[in-house]
């Protein structure tokens, strides 16, 4: 699907514009042309990126190939940007979402399979009546789509923060769950994954807040300073999370490891205090005739009073050592 915006001033004059209609709007440079592509076909891409706007190949092959890096190229008249999202909830594990831009110096076209929310909040930001100033350059475009991408990534931290919380209570309950280990690195995984998203994205907008590049106005260069810092901050949550976890994992295993422990010691006493019936039940077990205490009418009543009293010696042993 290919939807096209034109602003003058701000303010949109147009919109959904034919393919020929889009090289007239680009050959007028006081307009900003803004043309999104959502899971278009190959046919519409090689209408838009190859005809319109005459894209390099090897960038039009990175839009349709699917990649695991964000990144920014410079070519002589755009951008070319690679960013990655999150879907805004948990529910069952968050998915990246890649979204592709192209920024110029009067235009931005973005490319991206998935449905995106950064994208829709934009058009209607932009679109929506009283909108004057948000889409005065293709770099502030740019710019609110990339900032509500990195707002999807709090909802994502805050649920990151639930569970982390909830691991805690379950870790000092007196039986966790069995299911515990297996919750504990499906949220490492998942913190990592997140952090794999933003530390490239992070040097993506930081090389854009330089001010480098001759598209991106100096009046902007604040806005990417603030959504550079804006991404260092969730990193550093994010490394909080993963230093968090493994408190809790050591936790963990420190309270398995102590249970174990009290387990074999609550063993080793019941072993201690069958040893001395063990051992004289053996000895006199063996009849053999010549022990005179066999044939001595005091014989059982002494085995079972020696027997008894070290039962409680050892008895009195344990649980002065906190074994029973």
């Amino acid at each position: 699907m290919i939807q096209s915006f034109i602003f003058s001033d701000g303010r949109l004059v147009g919109s959904n514009l034919e393919t020929e209609a889009l090289r007239l709007v680009r050959a007028d440079k006081g307009l900003v042309l803004w043309v999104d592509l959502h899971d278009p076909t190959v046919d519409e891409i090689k209408a838009i990126l190859e005809n319109v706007f005459q894209f390099h190949p090897l960038e039009i092959e990175d839009c349709a190939t699917p990649s695991s890096l964000p990144k920014v190229e410079d070519y002589d008249d755009h951008l070319f940007i690679v960013a990655h999202g999150v879907d805004s909830t948990r529910t069952e594990g968050f998915n990246t979402t890649e979204i592709n831009l192209f920024l110029g110096k009067d235009f931005v076209v973005s490319f991206h399979r998935a449905a995106s929310r950064s994208i829709q909040s934009v058009i209607e930001r932009c679109t929506r009546p009283g909108g004057t100033g948000n889409a005065r350059g293709p770099d502030r475009i740019a710019h609110l789509i990339l900032d509500s991408l990195v707002d999807h990534f709090k909802p994502v931290t805050d649920e990151l923060r639930t569970e982390l919380d909830e691991i805690e209570d379950e870790v000092l309950e007196r039986d966790p769950e069995n299911e515990l280990v297996s919750k504990l690195l499906e949220v490492r995984s998942e913190i990592n994954l997140l952090r794999q998203i933003i530390r490239p994205l992070r040097d993506v907008v930081n090389r854009l807040a330089h001010g480098d590049n001759k598209n991106i106005r100096t009046i902007m260069l604040p806005y990417f300073r603030d959504l550079r810092d804006n991404l260092i901050r969730v990193d550093e949550t994010a490394a909080n999370y993963a230093d968090q976890l493994l408190i809790s994992f050591d936790l963990y295993l420190s309270k398995s490891d102590f249970q174990a422990n009290e387990g074999i010691k609550a063993l080793t006493a019941l072993t201690a205090l069958s040893l001395p019936a063990t051992l004289i039940g053996t000895w006199y077990g063996m009849n053999f005739d010549s022990m005179p205490e066999l044939h001595s009418p005091l014989g059982y009543p002494i085995a079972a009073a020696v027997t008894i009293a070290l039962t409680a010696a050892i008895w009195f042993w344990c649980k002065r050592r906190r074994w029973i």
